[in-house]
């Protein structure tokens, strides 16, 4: 690599090399892994399980005695219940939440069973788009793993004792105001169970409602408080961006809004007539993301050293005061172009910073923004979506402070694993048992609830009625589609367990809400609409305009240096996020951008940092921070930087369920509430043993990209002269060598070409 020069296409660094593996490969084609599974071999008994969970999976699918429709008016999105016909499906709008916020999506159904998820056209953050996660939840929906039965240290018990434990423990608590009463939840946009919780905290004044979400917009929440003195919600319109710098941030790929990014960008990348313009992307990230690959310019950089390049940024465009130089000359050369580009497209320009960046970047960022007159333009502010956004940090330590001085009697932890996820130092799977009396609401018997008392299982999305807010605040009515497979709860049932009418049912809930605050006569027609369309109309968050308070830029870090030792940076992982869809036996199949890992997590180093520390792919390394360690296999990832070990959060469980318990390492257990991203200081030494993926980059091969010609590129200004010139030199082999037959076409052939400027690999 260090010799090489000029543009190369190469699929591995096997191929790049010409090593004699790789030399096989090509001569068979076929991955010596799909050909012929051994009985003897243990690597296919996980396999041979993944197929057997999914063939209980699906039959669970196909069965007919316990899949009802729900007994109030589900709305179809395209025909009404009554026109059903055997054989043909019904399309119902409901949403996918991920961190509370809501996709638009539509589910077809067959015979009242829930089949497939497409994304809704109506909805503004999907736009009829569809990700993976969403794509997989019918594959959880029927999950014969999910839990199945309500529970007492173990042992099946009926609806009955836990609805009179329960009630015993709130008539305790009412003479205390709820003193002692402390529910956890993961981040919340639903109105409807907001106002549920606000209700119950005027019954029980001393309740305290805490939230965790592992993967959550800490950073994001943390710079509004700092950057605008309130909390705040910001989103971007990429159509309108002529120019795009990404601070870390794969907005492609992940995020509430990143299918409409995805799509907004797309379209700006498409050239079709020669006097098409496109718009040029900047990023600078530590290990290559679906955003990174589309980049113009892209600049590898540790994540601690982003903040850095975003001070120099800001002073280079005169926003910000500092020394235009500095030790990393990579930062330095680059601003020039950036900063004169973004001032050539004031107002038509977007910096954006990643989550999982520190507060400061997220506001350099806003400044930047607004200085160069891009807000109220392509970057808007409004309100925060989140029913109750706090420092979700804060208020997990603040719930460890409680359940330490044996204040908690009675802690509902619903949805989330906080014993799993939460930050090492706090304890939280030993700490959580400090609470009296624990009830745990989840889809699965997961971490967490091993160390509840009351487990009770959970509704999916697809059995209950719920609402949600979008990235923008609209709001969508979520319906269910079938019955409840397993007889469990929701959220808001639970929750009315608390209140004065117990008995009212999640629909009754959402439906009631809705009523307030609809104030026409027409509300039947009105929430029929609404149902229907999957949009509650009007429900998008006005935009605000915000002005980025001076002292929000008065901290600024200095250099980090690494002293020999690596800097460590956790990331949700791209297929089963922050470990919640471990189970999901699609999910864990599904190749993960760019390395094409399956059913794994790695330590990913660059090609220069793992020979610096002597390994190669598939060794074993010995890792440590703040005193913890734990042991992770090398993958070695071109274009990751150097100096660094991305780790990739939600492997490692112990009670996710046959596909998800004991896959890969856990990087919880390094992860630290001063870290919850990156930092420096971490040890890596050789621990010996090697380690084999399942990793598909080299599957199915047959010749390099650059002899078949398969890849054609040109730059923009040589289409411009010339729209042939991408086809140059392409392959045009003689007629007579084709194995089919002369045949006349008229009209329209069929044909596949990927348009690479557009494609953003989202899988």
């Amino acid at each position: 690599l260090e010799g090489a020069r000029g543009r190369d296409y190469w699929r591995s660094l096997d191929d790049l090399a010409a090593t004699p593996e790789f030399q096989d490969l090509l001569e068979r084609e076929f991955p010596r892994q799909a050909v012929g599974w051994s009985e003897d071999e243990n690597p296919v008994e996980g396999r041979r399980n993944f197929l057997k969970l999914m063939g209980a999976s699906l039959a669970l699918a196909g069965m007919t005695a316990c899949t009802r429709q729900p007994t109030e008016h589900i709305m179809p999105y395209v025909r009404q219940p009554e026109d059903l016909i055997p054989g043909r499906p019904l399309f119902f709008a409901t949403a996918v939440t991920l961190n509370g916020v809501a996709n638009g999506v539509l589910v077809e159904s067959h015979e009242g069973r829930p089949t497939k998820v497409e994304g809704n056209p109506g909805h503004p953050a999907t736009l009829g788009a569809c990700d993976a996660f969403s794509q997989a939840a019918v594959l959880q929906l029927y999950d014969p793993d999910r839990s199945q039965a309500l529970s007492y240290n173990g042992e099946i018990r009926s609806w009955a004792a836990f609805t009179g434990a329960l009630r015993d423990a709130l008539a305790q608590q009412k003479a205390k105001n709820g003193a002692g009463i402390r529910i956890l939840t993961e981040t919340l946009t639903s109105p409807s169970m907001a106002e549920q919780l606000h209700t119950i905290q005027k019954l029980y004044p001393g309740l305290k409602w805490h939230q965790w979400d592992a993967a959550g917009p800490h950073s994001a929440r943390a710079a509004a408080m700092q950057a605008f003195g309130q909390p705040a919600n910001t989103y971007y319109d990429f159509s309108n961006a002529n120019v795009v710098v990404s601070l870390d941030a794969d907005f492609l790929a992940s995020g509430p809004a990143s299918l409409r990014y995805a799509r907004q960008f797309a379209k700006r990348r498409r050239v079709d007539a020669r006097d098409d313009t496109m718009n040029r992307l900047y990023v600078v990230e530590p290990m290559p993301t679906p955003t990174g690959t589309k980049a113009d310019h892209r600049l590898a950089l540790r994540a601690s050293d982003i903040e850095e390049f975003a001070w120099a940024l800001a002073i280079s465009l005169g926003i910000a005061q500092g020394p235009k130089t500095g030790e990393n000359h990579d930062i330095y050369k680059w601003l020039g172009p950036i900063a004169r580009d973004l001032e050539l497209n004031k107002g038509a320009g977007i910096v954006i910073a990643g989550e999982q960046q520190p507060p400061i970047v997220h506001s350099l960022a806003a400044i930047m923004n607004e200085k160069l007159g891009n807000t109220g333009k392509t970057v808007f502010h409004t309100d925060s979506i989140e029913a109750n956004p706090v420092d979700q940090l804060a208020s997990l330590q603040d719930l460890v402070k409680d359940l330490d001085a044996g204040a908690v009697e009675l802690l509902i932890v619903i949805g989330g694993n906080p014993a799993f996820t939460a930050p090492v130092e706090l304890g939280m799977r030993d700490r959580l048992k400090k609470a009296k009396l624990r009830i745990r609401l989840g889809l699965y018997a997961d971490e967490t609830s091993d160390v509840c008392q009351w487990q009770v299982p959970e509704t999916h999305f697809l059995e209950t009625w719920g609402d949600a807010r979008a990235f923008d605040g609209t709001v969508t009515i979520q319906q269910p589609l079938i019955q409840p497979l397993y007889g469990g709860r929701s959220a808001m049932q639970l929750l009315q367990s608390f209140t004065e009418q117990p008995e009212k049912t999640p629909y009754d809930v959402v439906k009631g809400y809705w009523h307030d605050q609809h104030t026409g006569a027409d509300f039947e027609a009105w929430w029929r609409r609404a149902v229907h369309d999957g949009v509650v109309p009007g429900t998008a968050l006005p935009v605000k305009t915000l002005t980025v308070r001076g002292e929000a830029l008065s901290a600024r870090s200095g250099a980090r240096h690494l002293g020999g030792k690596l800097e460590v940076i956790f990331r949700p992982d791209p297929t089963i996020y922050d470990g919640r869809f471990a189970n999901n036996g699609w999910l864990q199949e599904l190749p993960k951008p760019i390395s094409k890992l399956t059913w794994d997590n790695a330590a990913f180093l660059s090609p220069a940092t793992a020979h610096r520390l002597g390994v190669q792919k598939g060794d074993l390394l010995k890792l440590t921070y703040e005193g913890r360690s734990l042991n992770a296999p090398v993958f070695i990832q071109p274009g990751h930087v150097n100096g660094a070990a991305t780790l990739h959060l939600g492997y490692g469980r112990t009670h996710a369920g046959r596909a998800g318990t004991g896959m890969g390492f856990n990087p919880y257990g390094l992860r630290t509430a001063k870290a919850l991203w990156q930092d420096t200081g971490m040890d890596a030494a050789k621990a010996g043993g090697k380690y084999e993926f399942a990793d598909t980059q080299n599957f199915h091969l047959l010749e390099t990209p650059d002899r078949r010609h398969i890849i054609h590129r040109a730059e923009l200004a040589d289409f411009q002269k010339n729209p042939e010139s991408a086809h140059e030199g392409a392959e045009n082999p003689p007629k007579e060598l084709s194995l089919y037959p002369e045949w006349k076409y008229e009209g329209h052939a069929w044909g596949m070409a990927i348009d690479l400027n557009s494609c953003t690999g989202c899988g």
